[in-house]
């Protein structure tokens, strides 16, 4: 049968929610997000990332097997898959399984109740992916629930920004396995552990032992907080975080029910499917005679599966590949059967079908022959996330032969044999092995050849197997270094001990392709396993797997050790196995086998609850949830890009800078504007000159770069078209010619060697004679420290709408910014419109953490300018890595610091000099610098200090604001210096920061008094409730017992000041109107972006107005209710704002007052109605500016802050000697938020704010290239921490009994604050470095920057092999971190 004679079909049928969809007008480019989003207008499926790294975009995908007769249901990354590829099958998404009209899912129910949504655009991925396991578990009307353990791996694949994971985990718990046999139905209370019952948990339910001392109950530690000593409660501590008794119990039976036409018939999964596009044509065979006709006629046709690479390849490679091959329905590429000495899988077999097949084998096979498998499943566990495995096909994951292939090794390592087939050469087999890949992503299939199979070995008796993976994030990251061990051994007749008959090692990440360390295999033939040979494989090693100091990369000198490092922890592995109690090794050398193990999370959270009398109408102190978190789970909350298309609406796609220091010396647009759909192209030539500069304090920055570009990633220009993928294709096809500018300035220390500084940065803050204290201290001590920056990462990218209004006379702006009165001023700035006819307006954002303080601008001034151009409605939505190329981060910082003290500790002396690395433009930098010399001190009384600081000017993005603006950066050189005096002093550094705290009364550096100074409380009770000295002993004995795995303690202090140092930004208004039904609606200042801040202000005016708080609504924040307002940052957005609504809540109440007073047993709407009918105003105004401060820089006088925020932290970590990974064991964190105006909230950002502080001081690095190229552009290359990543405990309380008269009902600000409390890490982690130091006789300071990634642990903890690696430091290497 020919092409030309098979019948195909063209339309795509297929079930979104129980509707059916046909379609034979399909493109075959689009995903299933672009047609959910744009086609069916199911908004709700976010995208984050389009690369199937954060899962906001998950959906579950459900299908019948026809031959087993069961429906299937699996997650997926709507934003990878094709949507031709769900022909046959339904689709669910989040609006399909419950919404806030027609009641929620017990999943949407238990997200939005146990306070796990915030910003709330994660929201919906993580509900689909609960729900997706909900179903799987439940299939066939089993009934089965779920673990603990399915759940943590049904989030592998998902992110979050805001929440720290912890509620999320606790809502979801009461679904799972574990809370069922506890026969739970408890309301998660103050102080108790809500997480169920563990199976590690020693005493059975952690309702009794989810403690925050290490053995007893959580009651039983904590009177200073309220929690009596002996398990009593103290009066008042029924408040509760949430209710789980009100959650609605889970019935599967209750389920939508698969579509009967795709279960009765199989008609659609036998149709040969052909959809041709403009570019691109799929081809859907369901024969294999027809697949290899179609690979002959198209031999470089790509065959995709679950478009997990090629997807990849499409949308940020600019691939295009005109013919689409899916085998889905081939039945020989879907073969799972027994062979002679193995397990036989066709090529499209699933990483998930894998995975199950595989465990079964484990399960009933003996031990010695399912070793292959179970390196196979341990390996799956960390390979992608699990919406990826479950549609990635074995086949691909080989013939795309990533050189960092999870699986590859282990397939090489294990001689797996793999079937090939075309039309004309028919069918041979071939062995997996060193020869299969050619070279990079090339191997030696043959180009009308597809992979029919591969046969996955048992193993025997004498075979011992084993792989290893080191990637920066334990789950779901690619591999740094992965290899893969198999030795046969034999016993000579007469030999005592077996001797290696065959050996195959196989690593990843080494070279371009999988290599097999063939010569180093030889070194083991005839040897017995003991000490002899692991020097003699390890000087294998190093010989055969050399690095180029430039190898794509980088990390050179971590690479080379961890192939020593993972054959020795083989090695030991091998040894216990080998010999068994004959030659047993030390238990401190048997630590190298051991890897870190997952724990299952347990937590608890202390408040204060509202006293006995407070009305039950007073919402004030109540733990709340955030008021949009119904509406963020079903996902009805709608975002920027959700808001329905206007008519005659216009598309525009960014022209960015790929150089980092050029002059442009020609801007074709001519093969754009070529392209059907596109209606212009605009630039510089657009604007007039003197309005095309901007920025938020000096106007540095142009909007559209006229003549040269400064660093990668600014705009040139942009392509405005009918629709989203014409203008990106066509913003592609725009030619920039440059002429190449030097110097190009991509560190800290290039900017300081060159002098190239922004102008008026270089400040000095000085208090005191610091020569004279540091000639008289007995100690001094000088050392250096780089702490790295860190992307904003908010799940919703810089978004913006533009319409005009009255013919272009007005302009309607709705994006998604933290700073709405900058966007209208800087808008009119450059279109000459006044700003009253230009309104600002936003809804909510999706995460901002000061990323879209000022930078927002950036994207709605092209937008703004092309809508009035073209005088129709233009949107756009940045891709994640346009906004991590364009949008810049938090300040990379490098800092010198000399410090004298006495002999006991008490420091006497600071001189420090700070740098920052600013980019191009100055941006909020010189603002940053400043809040980082005000914060050089962290909590710490240092009598005599200088100051010195600069922001260099470079040829990266302009570096922002971002969530402690410098503060963290300021705090973590304190630190430093701390810890530096402990390992020079041979003393815990507790013991020093201990001793150099704060205390009420003193004076800054600055000269601001303390009041209400409550550190001394948090410091006290966080060592405490972390049960501090107990554990440092029970520490000091797990180090001795160990030599390959430490851990480490730190415990660390906080005090963040609050207010805009600027003065004049600690302002806002409030407008708040009473309609005659009794309906308020109250406009403020701020933004909501997830930090509770709409339910705060709610709660605020529920209170003065004495009414519930159901009759208060905030619709949104728009310049044309509340003008001049200030950004929602520095942690001010409730003390600003909730003043403002209380005072304009005043003055209604005072209108009212004479009504009441006449009708005091009326109803609020009586009330309303009367001084309606007697003329009375029902709407106010509220104006705030926070008193008392104002800060002279000339003569270091006056406050720059309104009050503090303090706290502290102890974190306990585990650290692997050999690879650098590390785990967070227990967390203790102790907050002095005032009177909390939402316990719920507030714990919530605490918890946040740790776990992106644990992101920045551990795991997440921004690389570039040595000419200034961002290379972490999205989460496949930047890793944020993910729900493994939290500590193992995670215990936060909240100070008791702290008033703070300076902010609206005691409160205090929270958004910033408990971020440097991650640090705590960090230092854990250097505490333990200094354990495996020790071993090797290394004594006293050493430097470890920030983030201590994998890479920083391993190469600090110096040992034999390490010192085997020599790597030449004068070539340009690969990467560089700035």
């Amino acid at each position: 049968m020919t092409p030309s004679t098979m019948v195909t079909h063209q339309e795509v049928v297929f079930y979104v929610n129980g509707k059916r969809v046909a379609d034979n007008n399909i493109n075959p480019e689009w995903t299933l997000l672009y047609y959910l989003r744009n086609k069916l207008r199911l908004c709700g499926t976010k995208l984050g990332c389009a690369e199937g790294g954060c899962g906001a975009c998950t959906v579950m995908i459900s299908k019948y097997d026809h031959e087993t007769k069961k429906v299937v249901h699996l997650s997926a990354n709507a934003c990878l898959t094709p949507v031709c590829a769900v022909h046959g099958q339904a689709v669910t998404t989040v609006e399909g399984i419950g919404s806030t009209k027609r009641g929620l899912h017990a999943v949407q129910q238990r997200i939005a109740a146990a306070h796990g949504s915030q910003c709330g655009f994660c929201t919906p991925g993580i509900v689909m992916s609960m729900y997706s396991l909900l179903r799987s578990c439940s299939t066939g009307g089993s009934g089965h629930k779920p673990s603990m353990k399915d759940m943590e791996i049904a989030f592998q694949g998902n992110l979050c920004r805001c929440t720290g994971y912890r509620p999320i985990i606790e809502g979801f718990r009461t679904l799972t396995e574990e809370w069922e046999q506890c026969g739970s139905r408890l309301p998660a209370l103050n102080g108790t552990t809500s997480n169920g019952c563990g199976n590690d948990l020693a005493n059975g339910c952690c309702k009794s032992n989810g403690q925050a001392n290490v053995n007893g109950c959580c009651k039983t530690n904590g009177a200073v907080n309220g929690c009596c000593n002996g398990g009593q409660m103290a009066p008042g501590d029924v408040e509760i975080l949430f209710d789980s008794s009100s959650f609605k119990p889970y019935d599967s039976s209750q389920e939508p029910i698969f579509p009967p036409e795709l279960q009765l018939s199989p008609v659609l999964d036998q149709q040969y499917l052909l959809v041709k596009g403009p570019r691109v044509s799929w081809y859907r065979p369901t024969t294999l005679e027809q697949l290899l006709l179609l690979k002959r006629n198209h031999p470089q046709a790509r065959i995709i599966v679950g478009n997990t690479e090629v997807g990849v390849e499409v949308k940020f490679k600019n691939c295009v590949y005109p013919v689409l091959i899916n085998p889905t329905q081939v039945k020989e590429l879907l073969v799972i059967e027994d062979t002679e000495g193995g397990i036989k899988f066709g090529s499209s077999v699933t990483l998930n079908q894998i995975d199950t097949v595989l465990k079964s084998k484990i399960d009933s096979l003996p031990e010695h022959k399912t070793r292959v498998f179970k390196a196979i499943v341990e390996m799956l566990h960390w390979f992608a996330g699990k919406q990826i495995r479950n549609v990635a096909a074995v086949g691909g994951n080989i013939m795309t032969g990533s050189p960092i292939s999870d699986l590859n090794p282990i397939f090489i390592a294990a001689n797996c044999k793999l079937e090939l087939v075309s039309k004309d050469g028919g069918c041979r087999t071939v062995t997996m092995n060193g020869s299969f890949f050619t070279s990079y992503r090339k191997n030696i299939v043959k180009p009308d050849e597809i992979l029919l199979s591969i046969t996955i070995p048992c193993s025997h008796e004498m075979m011992h197997f084993k792989a290893y993976k080191q990637a920066r994030r334990r789950d779901d990251d690619i591999a740094v270094v992965n290899a893969a061990f198999n030795i046969t051994f034999e016993k000579p007749a007469n030999a005592h001990y077996p001797v290696v008959q065959k050996a195959t090692i196989a690593y990843g990440g080494m070279a371009p392709t999988t290599v097999e360390a063939s010569s180093t295999a030889q070194v083991f033939i005839g040897k017995t396993w003991g000490p002899h040979l692991v020097e003699d494989v390890c000087n294998a090693l190093v010989e055969e797997l050399p690095l180029s100091p430039d190898a794509p990369g980088g990390m050179i000198a971590y690479r080379r050790s961890l192939t020593l490092s993972l054959f020795y922890k083989f090695y030991v592995d091998v040894y216990g196995k080998l010999y068994g109690k004959d030659k047993m090794l030390s238990e401190r050398e048997k630590s190298a086998a051991q890897g870190l193990k997952n724990l299952h999370p347990q937590s608890s959270q202390y408040f204060q609850v509202v006293p006995p009398d407070q009305p039950k109408m007073d919402p004030v102190g109540r733990t709340i949830p955030h008021l949009s978190a119904y509406k963020q789970a079903t996902g009805e909350a709608v975002y920027c890009d959700d808001i329905p298309h206007y008519e005659h609406e216009l598309y525009l796609s960014l022209v960015l800078s790929t150089k980092a220091h050029a002059k442009l010396i020609k801007v074709d647009a001519s093969p754009a504007l070529a392209v059907d759909g596109v209606h212009g192209f605009i630039s510089a030539s657009d604007i007039d000159p003197k309005r095309n500069n901007f920025g938020p304090i000096v106007h540095d920055e142009e909007i559209f770069v006229s003549s040269t570009v400064t660093s990668t990633g600014q705009v040139i220009g942009a392509i405005v078209a009918v629709d989203q993928p014409t203008a990106q294709r066509a913003a592609k096809m725009v030619k920039v010619e440059y002429q190449d500018l030097s110097p190009i300035i991509v560190t800290i220390q290039d900017a300081v060697a060159k002098e190239s500084f922004h102008k008026g940065t270089q400040r000095t803050l000085k208090n005191g004679d610091v020569d004279g204290a540091m000639k008289s201290s007995v100690h001094v001590i000088e050392g250096d420290v780089h702490m790295g920056g860190q992307e904003h990462f908010y799940l919703e990218t810089n978004s913006a709408i533009a319409i005009p209004r009255e013919d272009g006379c007005e302009l309607e702006v709705i994006c998604s910014t933290q700073h709405p009165t900058e966007v209208q001023k800087l808008i009119a700035e450059a279109t000459g419109m006044p700003a009253n006819r230009i309104v600002c307006r936003v809804k909510r954002i999706g995460g901002g953490f000061g990323g879209k303080e000022s930078r927002g601008a950036l994207l709605a001034l092209p937008v703004a300018i092309a809508a009035l151009k073209f005088n129709r409605p233009v949107r756009c939505m940045l891709d994640r890595d346009e906004d991590m190329v364009a949008t810049g981060g938090r300040h990379p910082f490098y800092g010198k610091y000399k410090v004298g003290f006495t002999k006991e500790g008490k420091m006497l002396a600071c001189d420090v000099q700070f740098y920052n690395n600013a980019g191009n433009s100055l941006d909020l930098s010189a603002s940053v610098m400043e809040r980082a010399m005000f914060h050089c001190q962290n909590a710490y009384k240092i009598p005599n200090i200088r100051c010195k600081a600069a922001a260099c000017k470079t040829n990266l993005p302009s570096n922002t604001a971002f969530r402690g603006f410098g503060g963290p950066q300021g705090m973590f050189f304190a630190e430093s210096m701390i810890t530096d005096m402990g390992a020079f002093m041979n003393v815990d550094p507790a013991k020093i920061r201990e001793m150099n705290l704060y205390q009420e009364g003193d004076k800054t550096h600055y000269n601001q008094v303390l009041e209400h100074c409550t550190l001394k409380r948090c410091w006290s009770e966080c060592m405490e409730r972390s049960a501090y000295e107990q554990r440092r002993k029970e520490l000091n004995d797990f180090n001795r017992q160990h030599r390959w795995r430490k851990r480490g303690l730190s415990i660390i202090p906080t005090m963040f000041g609050i207010a805009f140092t600027a003065k004049f930004l600690n302002q806002t208004g409030a407008l708040v109107m009473v309609y005659t039904d009794g309906s308020v609606l109250v406009t403020h200042g701020g933004i909501e972006m997830g930090q509770g801040l709409h339910t705060k202000m709610v709660q605020v005016a529920s209170r003065v107005l004495g009414i519930p708080e159901s009759k208060i609504y905030i619709s949104e924040t728009a310049t044309d209710k509340v003008p001049n307002t200030s950004a929602t940052a520095a942690s001010s957005g409730s003390d600003l704002n909730g003043m403002a609504v209380m005072y304009a809540c005043e003055t209604i109440k005072e209108r009212i007052k004479p009504y009441i007073d006449a009708n005091p047993k009326g109803k609020w709407e009586d009330w309303v109605s009367a001084a309606y009918f007697d003329r009375v105003s029902l709407s106010a105004t509220g104006f705030y500016r926070t008193p008392g401060i104002g800060y002279n820089w000339e003569t270091n006088s006056g406050d720059p802050f309104n009050y503090f925020t303090f706290g502290a932290a102890c974190s306990e970590v585990e650290i692997d000697c050999l690879t650098g990974d590390h785990q967070v064991l227990r967390t203790d964190i102790v907050m002095d938020l005032g009177e909390s105006l939402n316990p719920a909230i507030d714990i919530g950002q605490v918890e946040g704010a740790f776990i992106q502080g644990y992101g920045l001081y551990t795991l997440e690095e921004l690389t570039y290239s040595p000419t200034g190229i961002l290379y972490s552009r999205g989460p496949g290359a930047y890793k944020l921490p993910g729900f493994a990543d939290i500590p193992a405990q995670f215990n936060v309380s909240l100070l008791r009994g702290a008033k703070n008269p300076r902010a609206v009902y005691s409160s205090k600000a929270v958004g910033e604050p408990p971020l440097f409390l991650a640090s705590s890490v960090f230092f854990a982690i250097k505490d333990a470095i200094k354990y495996a130091r020790s071993e090797v006789g290394l004594k006293g300071p050493f430097r470890l920057d920030s983030p201590a990634t994998s890479a920083r642990i391993r190469m600090a903890c110096q040992d034999e092999f390490t010192k085997k690696i020599i790597v030449n430091e004068d070539v340009t290497p690969w990467n560089i971190v700035p």
